[in-house]
């Protein structure tokens, strides 16, 4: 009786576990994607209104809530194996890019001021990104199709709307005291 029911200890502790990183990690990318999101508004990426912060507390409430609603409703109908790994393509594709982005970053504009250096520049970005690029060729078939829709959908949003209306299109620049900063303050 006791050995029938150890088992099923280890598998709650385990599945508690479970439920408590997965927890993180959907907090961690909520905030990820706010925050991507709303420097995104900020550069006429995305419509600048969700860019809006709220004058009491300083945060995107607008944009906080439809990213919310858009991964609980996302959590909520996606099967959690198939949510993780798209979290884990998603995520190392991000980190390919950022680390293949230093070197050429630091050979391009060695003039930006950095408050952290990588050690072993370049060696180092590029292990980091031949990782990620491996273990993303670990994932499933499947995995990558839907890696590539939600890729080719970006592309249309950014060719469709986003390309016309940044800032580096329209030439536009930030000033202080102008709309999207309100007194020195992002709004």
């Amino acid at each position: 009786m006791l050995c029938a029911r150890r088992p099923d200890g280890y598998a709650t502790i385990i599945s508690a576990g479970a439920v408590a990183g997965l927890t993180t990690v959907v907090m961690t990318l909520l905030i990820g994607a706010t925050r991507v999101s709303f420097a995104m508004s900020r550069d006429h990426l995305f419509p600048p209104r969700l860019g809006r912060t709220n004058e009491r507390t300083g945060t995107p409430v607008l944009l906080t809530v439809v990213i919310g609603t858009a991964v609980a409703l996302i959590a909520s109908l996606t099967p959690i194996g198939k949510l993780e790994e798209m979290v884990n393509i998603g995520t190392l594709a991000a980190f390919t890019l950022v680390s293949i982005s230093v070197p050429i970053l630091r050979r391009r504009r060695p003039d930006l001021p950095r408050s952290f250096k990588v050690p072993f520049n370049p060696v180092l970005p590029i292990l980091a990104a031949v990782i990620c690029v491996y273990l993303m060729n670990n994932l499933s078939v499947e995995t990558w199709i839907r890696f590539l829709v939600w890729m080719a959908l970006g592309f249309v949003i950014y060719f469709a709307y986003s390309r016309n209306h940044s800032l580096l299109a329209t030439g536009e620049k930030f000033e202080e005291g102008e709309v999207p900063f309100e007194g020195g303050r992002v709004v």
